[in-house]
């Protein structure tokens, strides 16, 4: 089956903070048709992330496909508070990289 990155359909691909124990995703894409063939492939599932960043599915806090945007967003919640001895990413900005690598399956 043919594939395309992710990369390739998504306009912003971000990680950021939202609040002291959570990191929030967003994929935002500038097309209908990109945004509606990833979202109807189901690469970007609570499930699949879970599976992308090693965790269970409970630390994902939110998951939403938000059509009026051309979005998908989801929030997992920290091992440890922003800030804490040992947290590498303050800000929660470095935590996308794992969703560069996603293949989205497209008909020949």
């Amino acid at each position: 089956m043919k594939t395309v990155k992710l990369t390739d359909l998504a306009k912003t691909i971000r990680s950021k903070n939202a609040g002291t124990d959570k990191i929030t995703f967003d994929i935002i894409f500038r097309e209908k048709a990109n945004y509606e063939l990833v979202k109807n492939s189901g690469v970007i599932s609570k499930e699949n992330i879970a599976k992308l960043y090693g965790i269970t599915e409970d630390r994902i806090s939110d998951f939403v496909e938000f059509d009026p945007a051309y979005a998908i967003k989801y929030t997992i919640y920290r091992k440890e508070p922003s800030g804490s001895p040992g947290d590498a990413d303050t800000f929660g900005s470095q935590q996308y990289p794992p969703l560069l690598g996603i293949d989205v399956p497209v008909k020949d």
